[in-house]
């Protein structure tokens, strides 16, 4: 497992529903409004996150290669396998055998690209023709633990 960002993957269940209250209004960040938020509407986190049930895939990071991304040790991501990456997509990425967590970038020919980390403490890894690599899904959602 690539310690830079090993992934341990999981399916995701979105045949069970767990409806959340949710407040009709906004949560300020900033100064707290004395209006009174009610809660009218409810949210199911399965709906918000996973798109195309049958190809998403919830893994758990392990490192910190992507945390100037916001995508830290211990975190989970949402990934989904029926998208195609995009030039600048984070994605879940199987490259000589490892699985790996970068940003995808296209190299300047059809033949090359490179997996970015978002740590100057790693070094973008170049992918040629010679390496055995396959964009196994692009992250759609990071989910962090806040409290301790």
């Amino acid at each position: 497992m690539d310690k830079e960002a090993g992934l341990e993957i999981l399916q995701a269940d979105t045949d069970s529903e767990m409806e959340l209250p949710c407040p009709d209004d906004e949560i300020k960040a900033g100064f707290p409004s004395p209006a009174e938020n009610r809660i009218t509407e409810t949210i199911d986190l399965n709906r918000v996150l996973v798109r195309h049930r049958e190809s998403t895939f919830y893994a758990r990071i392990s490192g910190n290669s992507m945390e100037g991304a916001g995508i830290s040790d211990g975190d989970l991501v949402v990934i989904d396998k029926s998208l195609t990456a995009c030039d600048g997509d984070y994605v879940a990425a199987y490259i000589d055998g490892e699985f790996t967590v970068k940003e995808f970038k296209r190299g300047k020919t059809r033949d090359e690209a490179w997996l970015v980390p978002a740590n100057e403490n790693y070094k973008a890894i170049r992918v040629t023709a010679e390496n055995s690599f396959m964009i196994w899904g692009v992250i759609t959602y990071a989910i962090k633990k806040l409290h301790k």
